[in-house]
């Protein structure tokens, strides 16, 4: 498995028409935050495709069977259709630097003096996803969505 350039991507795209086209976004289809956060990140612009794909689902494991899956549901991990793998804070950076209105803040936040805050933004976010998923829910293969009404935003532009 491949990991996270220090700081995210950089411009992979402009490597000479060889770089990423597309993103594959491994994500917790059992944490409220996980689904609001894909619905948000669909919903943008995107410079590079996103794809979501419930993390340790079937679909998972058939696409990525190199990946560990138990890890994929303890941290966000985004797949690039080069084979490169991001993870963490990595995978964070990709997806913002896949959108079209959030690139130039990917680039900025991966910069050396910006990046211990932007590290302990992620390690936040993923302490609060781990307290409000449902340990106990099986990986679903169906499509990201509400559960019941607590599960939706109150304004999606809140989260991601």
């Amino acid at each position: 498995m491949t990991a996270a350039p220090v700081g995210g991507p950089s411009d992979p795209t402009a490597l000479g028409g060889g770089g990423v086209r597309g993103f594959t976004v491994l994500f917790d289809a059992n944490c409220p935050i996980c689904r609001a956060a894909r619905r948000w990140l669909a919903s943008r612009a995107q410079l590079v495709p996103l794809e979501f794909v419930p993390a340790g689902s079937t679909e998972a494991r058939r696409r990525f069977p190199g990946l560990d899956h138990d890890a994929t549901l303890r941290d966000l991990t985004v797949v690039a259709d080069t084979g490169e793998v991001y993870a963490g804070d990595g995978a964070w950076f990709a997806r913002l630097w896949a959108l079209a209105d959030h690139r130039s803040a990917a680039e900025r936040l991966s910069r050396p003096h910006l990046l211990p805050l932007a590290r302990q933004v992620v390690a936040t976010a993923s302490a609060i996803r781990e307290r409000v998923r449902d340990p106990w829910a099986e990986p679903t293969d169906e499509p990201a969505g509400y559960r019941d009404p607590d599960d939706r935003a109150t304004d999606a532009d809140d989260c991601g």
